[in-house]
């Protein structure tokens, strides 16, 4: 019951926030310039549209990078931690203890 209240609060305050109830939003109007040169061109429009585009798309491409590349340092700092504890169980067949480091040897 207290999940599902939290989970239910959780998502009005997400659609609140993000606009999804829009009942005190107006619309956001161009000054008269820009609408007046927009309406008389017709490439302009489309050449905006691009750039909004591509601006929106640049952060999720240089956060998509970055996380691949961070991806690929972990994994490959976990393989070398892996390879090193096989070659140090490889080298004597057993793990090393303070015994072997003496010089003593198990009966």
């Amino acid at each position: 019951m207290k999940n599902s209240l939290r989970s239910a609060l959780t998502i009005l305050a997400f659609a609140l926030c993000s606009g999804v109830v829009p009942s005190w939003q107006s619309e956001a109007m161009a000054c008269p310039g820009c609408k007046n040169a927009n309406e008389t061109e017709s490439l302009r429009p489309r050449a905006y549209m691009y750039s909004i585009l591509f601006m929106l798309g640049m952060p999720a491409t240089v956060f998509t990078g970055f996380g691949i590349a961070f991806y690929r340092l972990s994994r490959r700092a976990a393989l070398e931690q892996q390879l090193l504890a096989d070659a140090e169980l490889n080298a004597d067949g057993n793990p090393a203890s303070s015994d072997d480091a003496n010089g003593q040897q198990d009966v």
